[in-house]
């Protein structure tokens, strides 16, 4: 199932968002504060996604995608590089029965080709046993980047149609990783930067943004709530007047 834009059609009104899109920033800072290695932020890091998919769950949100490990991360030092590996396999390997047992579909979207032969089974394994699941559908992105997800887009579309015939937009947005879940309502990014940084580009588009001091680590279902509300707060008009959003949503 493809998702329609939401450019293109006003999106039933929602008290908590369908889609909650998170960039984990802030794992390194928070082990420099207690003169920790960062690989012990990024330990910690883990235990606020547990934290997460259960709020999420608990909240009847339906989709959250989470910024795991993006394209760029790999001009990070090779020493940080090799324990954000070694730390998915460990992740994948606890993680994805109680994932399973628990209703919630894994996915992962990124470019998987750089990823070693262990890690890329385990990812294929996960996905198949959690396929069917509908609770909460959890998207790791890894090896990720928003222009790649583009461009990935476009050159499989020419490769099945050739240059000659114009793309639109529904065509392009099918191609996207994230092409069969629903455009995120809410962003957020923990840690104080206030960037998107590479992260569903396409996607964004009409997505409300939150930018939180909470480093990663310490974002928990309290901090969720607080972005919530923020979210909750704002008038989402999609390019249109508050007076035709008004009587859009007063039809029956």
């Amino acid at each position: 199932m493809t998702f329609k834009s939401l450019t293109a059609e006003i999106p039933e009104a929602r008290l908590i968002p369908r889609h909650i899109a998170i960039i984990m920033d802030g794992n390194g800072r928070w082990a420099r504060q207690r003169m920790l290695p960062r690989v012990a932020g990024h330990k910690r890091g883990v235990e606020s996604v547990r934290t997460m998919v259960r709020a999420c769950i608990e909240r009847s949100v339906e989709h959250l995608t989470l910024f795991a490990f993006s394209s760029e991360n790999w001009r990070r030092p090779a020493a940080e590089v090799d324990t954000l590996m070694e730390l998915f396999v460990i992740a994948l390997e606890r993680e994805v029965d109680k994932l399973h047992k628990n209703g919630v579909r894994l996915r992962i979207v990124g470019n998987l080709e750089r990823f070693g032969p262990r890690l890329n089974q385990l990812i294929s394994e996960g996905e198949k046993l959690t396929h069917d699941n509908n609770r909460l559908t959890l998207n790791i992105a890894a090896n990720y980047g928003g222009r790649w997800d583009i461009l990935q887009a476009v050159n499989g579309l020419l490769q099945e149609r050739g240059a000659n015939e114009p793309i639109t937009e529904s065509e392009l947005a099918s191609r996207l990783c994230l092409a069969d879940a629903p455009e995120p309502d809410l962003f957020i990014r923990t840690g104080g930067e206030q960037r998107v940084s590479n992260f569903l580009l396409w996607q964004l588009a009409y997505t409300e943004l939150y930018f939180t001091d909470t480093l990663w680590p310490d974002f928990d279902a309290d901090a969720l709530d607080a972005a919530i509300a923020s979210y909750r707060r704002r008038e989402r008009r999609f390019g249109r007047t508050s007076e035709q959003l008004a009587e859009v949503m007063a039809k029956p």
